[in-house]
């Protein structure tokens, strides 16, 4: 069964450094944005930058919530897959520091 099309606004990534040890991006979306549907090749830590709400699409057609608050960090292991959506009417952004040492 194939995923819908979808006709959402892209969130706008900008890569703040990338070294042998990690890729720093961050990550704005519009109310609405999506990155698309990924894999996570290796552990990343999320930072918010602003309050907000996530609604992240998985794989099998099942969703999640996650509610971000600035500054409150989280932390996920390789080999996540999902699409990430701004979930809320306002702009949302977090920075994605993913880590090169521990890949999956």
């Amino acid at each position: 069964m194939s995923e819908p099309l979808r006709c959402r606004e892209p969130a706008t990534p900008v890569l703040q450094q990338d070294d042998e040890h990690v890729r720093v991006t961050r990550w704005d979306f519009g109310p609405g944005a999506e990155t698309g549907f990924h894999r996570h090749g290796m552990a990343y830590v999320v930072v918010p930058v602003t309050d907000g709400t996530l609604l992240l699409e998985l794989p099998g057609g099942q969703t999640a919530t996650a509610d971000l608050k600035a500054g409150v960090s989280y932390a996920r292991s390789a080999g996540v897959e999902h699409n990430v959506v701004n979930a809320g009417s306002a702009p949302l952004s977090f920075v994605e520091i993913e880590l090169k040492h521990l890949p999956g």
